[in-house]
């Protein structure tokens, strides 16, 4: 049972979708969130909830998939009527008669040119034997001929300026028509993503509330406040183009020997804006005393070289963070944890998640000053204390479920950290992180 793998996905799908908690969460605006109180923490969705936002998601996109069918052929139609050639549409008709009106100014005046052309040559060819009556005459013939030529020309130049003033004013109906159609096309397209977002979230808590019975032969998964992840050397700049190496230690502080440690790292990413994830230029890779050969994290973000623990002992995790070098500029955020897993069906594990933020500078920049993560106390969901639950670039914040872990069996522990621990963070941790990112971007 991997009770952690449901905060991959809320976190991912919290980061990646910052417009959909502003609209969850409103109070996730504020700055400086305050930690979260305990009534709060029991109006997380549950499943039945997350199922309504799934129906409501499918009758909106259904609702915006017609509007944009209809859409299109009414695009289609309109843009036939607009058609110079066959449209009905009265700008397509004024447009088509400019042209024509156009064309016709345009033969006139080639027409008289060709008149001033044949009348100068008629004068050119009179000799000297010519009459002063034949001269006359042909200086007139010439001279009407260029008149009409000027008149001509102006007519034509009339003309080319109607015909462009209505084909501009047909250009402009079929934009409209286009960028009409194109709203209706881009609120499809929103209200797909929501659907997908919704159903993901439903299956993932399912699956996830599924796979948290898993420890009910051998005992309830519980909380451990002694089993610690500490981070050194992940600095608060990172640059696009190169890797960092820094290191996680995870203790068991308790009296109880764990069978089996898991260490949980997820590392997700933004660009300045907020709202395009960037985590697939990001590569995570990991090594420890027990497999010295660096690996890639696994898709569940679990890192399974720590082993056993005795109490008092601890594991150290060799970890590398590659950046591409076509990294956006931006922001990330890393969180971490650990649990544990006995043979008897225990387990448990630290009921926080450590989170890290850091700056994102592009491939070519000078890191500057930085400074390495180090941990600091944070105030628990409920404590009346006045330490802000969020923090500075590199410095960890906790953000978890009020001490609840995975739990079975009827006890006060028995939400699933796949509803429990998931919502929390993704309304939580990553919501403050976007949040905040967005409207310090804003105030810039």
């Amino acid at each position: 049972m991997k009770i952690r793998r449901v905060l991959a996905t809320a976190v991912a799908l919290a980061v990646t979708t910052p417009a959909a908690l502003l609209s969850v969460s409103p109070a996730y605006a504020d700055a400086k969130p305050a930690a979260q109180t305990q009534d709060q923490q029991k109006s997380k969705p549950t499943i039945k909830e997350l199922e309504e936002a799934a129906a409501e998601a499918q009758k909106a996109y259904d609702k915006a998939a017609k509007a944009e069918a209809a859409g299109r052929i009414e695009l289609e139609k309109t843009l036939d009527d607009l058609s110079e050639v066959s449209g009905t549409h009265p700008l397509a008709v004024a447009s088509a008669a400019a042209d024509r009106a156009a064309k016709d100014a345009a033969a006139a005046q080639t027409t008289a040119d060709q008149a001033v052309t044949d009348a100068k040559a008629a004068l050119d060819a009179l000799t000297e034997d010519a009459t002063e009556e034949e001269r006359t005459a042909a200086e007139t013939a010439l001279s009407e001929a260029e008149a009409t030529a000027t008149t001509a020309a102006t007519a034509k130049t009339a003309a080319d300026t109607a015909a462009a003033e209505a084909r501009e004013k047909l250009d402009d109906a079929r934009v409209a028509a286009v960028r009409a159609y194109g709203v209706l096309q881009n609120a499809a397209e929103e209200a797909l993503a929501v659907k997908v977002a919704a159903d993901a979230a439903l299956a993932k808590a399912i699956k996830e509330a599924e796979e948290a019975g898993e420890g009910e032969e051998g005992g309830a998964c519980e909380p451990e406040l002694d089993l610690t992840s500490k981070v050194t050397g992940l600095p608060d700049k990172l640059v696009a183009g190169t890797s960092t190496d820094f290191s996680l230690r995870v203790t068991n502080g308790s009296d109880r020997h764990m069978d089996e440690v898991l260490a949980f790292v997820s590392v997700h990413a933004t660009d300045r804006s907020g709202l395009k994830d960037t985590g697939k230029f990001f590569r995570l890779q990991w090594s420890t005393k027990s497999a010295p050969k660096w690996q890639n994290a696994d898709s569940d973000e679990y890192i399974d070289g720590v082993g056993a623990l005795k109490p008092g002992a601890h594991a150290d995790v060799k970890l590398r963070l590659t950046l591409d070098k076509a990294t956006p500029a931006g922001n990330g955020v890393a969180f971490f944890a650990a649990d544990f897993f006995n043979e008897d069906g225990s387990c448990g594990g630290a009921p926080d998640l450590d989170m890290y933020e850091f700056d994102v500078k592009a491939a070519g920049s000078k890191p500057g000053k930085t400074e390495d993560a180090k941990p600091s106390k944070t105030t628990k969901p409920g404590n009346t204390g006045t330490t802000p639950q969020g923090s500075v670039s590199a410095t960890p914040v906790t953000t978890g479920t009020n001490g609840s872990l995975a739990a079975t069996g009827s006890s006060s522990a028995t939400t699933p950290i796949a509803l429990a621990g998931g919502a929390a963070v993704l309304l939580g941790a990553a919501a403050v992180f976007v949040v905040r990112r967005r409207k310090t971007g804003a105030d810039a």
